[in-house]
């Protein structure tokens, strides 16, 4: 399995984990000219803009240490203009990131809520 091939599974495996919890999934791949923000959920009252890492192992660090500055900085970029074009100024927010690790042919997730950056 190619890097992209694990990544879109590790992505299927978090929108499915997320929906187990209750989430509405509202958008999945959400591109702008800003960047691109993995899954966009809504979970209660809150609006949450997820950032999926997946990993076949722990062997460079844990999969969240690859949300770098460069990485931050896209995503509210990408957020504040999603916010802006869907007229959501008043709603409340939150950033997570999720963990999922590939181990034999199971996935292991880890979700990291309400990140500050």
């Amino acid at each position: 399995m190619n890097k992209c091939e694990l990544g879109r599974k590790g992505e299927k495996e978090a929108k499915k984990y997320l929906e187990k919890l209750g989430y509405i999934i509202a958008r999945q791949n959400f591109k702008c000219t800003y960047g691109e923000i993995d899954i966009i959920a809504i979970d209660g009252n809150d609006i949450v803009f997820i950032e999926v890492k997946t990993r076949c192992s722990k062997k460079f660090g844990e999969a969240r240490e690859s949300v770098n500055t460069y990485k931050r900085k896209h995503i509210k970029k990408a957020t504040a203009f999603f916010i802006y074009k869907y007229k959501l100024e008043n709603k409340y927010i939150r950033f997570d990131v999720i963990e999922v690790y590939k181990k034999s042919e199971k996935y292991v997730i880890n979700h990291i809520k309400n990140v500050l950056w």
